[in-house]
C-alpha cells in the first residue's frame, strides 16, 4: 500500500468514528436529555475550574519604595535600563516629555548639555511634585558634581537611588 492509500483509510476511519460519536450524542440528547445536558454542564464546569485554578496565590515580590528626603544626597540611577551609559534627562517642568535631538545640544551650549546627566552622578533633592495620585512622583534635584554642578531640574522619583 502507498502512503496515499494509508492516509485515505485513516481519514475515512476518523470520519466514521466521528460520525458514530455524533450519532450517539444525538441519540442520548433525544432519549435522555437530562443526562446529555448534565454531561455538557459537567464538562463546562470542569473547564471553568481548570481555568480558575491556575497560578500561585503569592504575588510577585516588589521592591518597596524608598522614602526620599529633601536636602539629602542621592545618586541618579535608572532602574529600567542595563545600559550604564544611558543618561537621565533633567526637564524644566515636572511631567514634561523629554524628547530631544542630540544635534541641537552643540548649538545651545552648556544649559542644554546639562539636561542629560550621567547615571551615578551625585545629586541633592530640592523639592517633590505629586502626579496622577502618586505622591512624590517627580523630584527636583540639584547636581552636586562635574561640569554641570549647580544645575537643577526635575526627574522621575524612580531615577533617584
Amino acid at each position: 500500500m502507498s502512503n496515499e492509500e494509508n492516509a485515505k483509510k485513516t481519514v475515512d476511519a476518523a470520519k466514521q468514528t466521528a460520525g458514530k460519536l455524533f450519532s450517539l450524542m444525538m441519540d442520548l440528547k433525544e432519549k435522555k436529555p437530562k443526562v446529555f445536558f448534565g454531561a455538557v454542564g459537567g464538562v463546562v464546569l470542569l473547564l471553568i475550574i481548570i481555568m480558575m485554578s491556575g497560578g500561585d496565590s503569592n504575588p510577585l515580590p516588589q521592591t518597596p519604595a524608598k522614602n526620599l528626603v529633601a536636602g539629602q544626597r542621592y545618586v541618579l540611577k535608572n532602574p529600567n535600563t542595563y545600559e550604564v551609559e544611558s543618561p537621565i534627562q533633567l526637564v524644566a517642568v515636572p511631567g514634561a516629555i523629554a524628547a530631544f535631538d542630540d544635534s541641537e545640544d552643540e548649538e545651545k551650549g552648556k544649559v542644554e548639555s546639562c539636561r542629560r546627566i550621567a547615571q551615578g552622578t551625585p545629586i541633592t533633592i530640592v523639592d517633590f511634585q505629586d502626579f496622577a495620585g502618586k505622591k512624590n512622583a517627580f523630584v527636583k534635584v540639584q547636581v552636586e558634581d562635574g561640569e554641570c554642578k549647580g544645575t537643577t531640574g526635575w526627574v522621575l522619583a524612580i531615577d533617584v537611588q
